[in-house]
């Protein structure tokens, strides 16, 4: 037992001293100037998957190498080491980068595609700001520009799926939360934008009913000198609703409104309003 305390101690020294002895290397190729050590460092670190060294000698060899053999070989290591550690902002930059200064680089499609896919990988949840998600549509849809006949096609269509989607659910929160708080003209000019932006939206039934629902509200509160004109196109979106979904969920709250809004015209043309 005491043997075996000795030898696990004998080992963590080991280990310890080795691991100082290469920290102490490493800082040293990092501050000195051989540029060529540090080139070939780089590399080896690189095909390691050390990608934190080998992003910081890439770093040092970028501004050197400029317009220098192996120029090209560091931009690209660079951009995938940084890709590799999940530093999507940087390795975008990074192949967007690439791709001007090496056009007609036998990498060039490939960088402008990494550049749009560090793009997709940014775009936040739907809830979020989709600033991100209109960038990567927009990234991609300049590459397949740029390479219609790239292998990369299919992912990029589904990704882009996947993208315009999370709009599609970003626009129909922001309409129906209009109507959650109760600003239903609001609510009902942007539910009906919102299915004319997207005709053929999972969201459709939903949106078509809260339009509904918002007109009626908005319709009952207005002006009488208003009140006949918004009411009836509570009675128009009744219809169509009633057409696209007769079996809806929403149906026999839809017939409610509609209903309602019925008596209110038929009492508004009874006292000649």
């Amino acid at each position: 037992m005491q043997i075996m305390k000795f030898v696990t101690r004998i080992v963590i020294v080991f280990l310890t001293i080795t691991l100082l002895a290469s920290c102490s290397e490493y800082d040293k190729l990092v501050k000195g100037a051989d540029f060529d050590a540090k080139y070939k460092a780089a590399v080896e670190y690189y095909n390691q998957k050390s990608y934190s060294r080998a992003i910081q000698l890439f770093e040092n060899l970028i501004m050197h190498y400029h317009g220098k053999e192996n120029a090209e070989n560091i931009s690209w290591y660079y951009g995938q080491s940084l890709l590799a550690e999940k530093d999507y902002y940087s390795a975008g930059y990074q192949f967007r980068n690439f791709y001007k200064r090496y056009p007609y680089s036998e990498r060039a499609e490939e960088a402008l595609y990494l550049a749009a896919d560090c793009k997709y990988h940014e775009s936040p949840d739907y809830y979020l700001d989709q600033r991100l998600t209109k960038e990567a549509i927009e990234a991609y849809e300049s590459f397949v520009d740029h390479y219609p006949n790239s292998i990369h096609i299919p992912e990029i269509n589904t990704h882009l799926d996947e993208l315009r989607n999370k709009l599609m659910r970003k626009d129909y929160e922001i309409a129906y939360g209009y109507y959650l708080t109760e600003n239903y003209n609001a609510a009902y000019v942007s539910l009906q934008d919102f299915l004319d932006n997207y005709p053929d939206s999972p969201y459709k039934e939903q949106a078509m009913f809260y339009m509904l629902a918002s007109g009626y509200e908005y319709g009952i509160n207005s002006q009488e000198s208003k009140m006949r004109e918004r009411l009836q196109q509570v009675v128009n979106d009744f219809d169509r609703f009633n057409t696209s979904f007769h079996d809806s969920k929403f149906l026999s709250q839809a017939q409610n409104y509609y209903t309602k809004a019925k008596a209110a015209i038929a009492k508004l043309e009874s006292s000649g309003k």
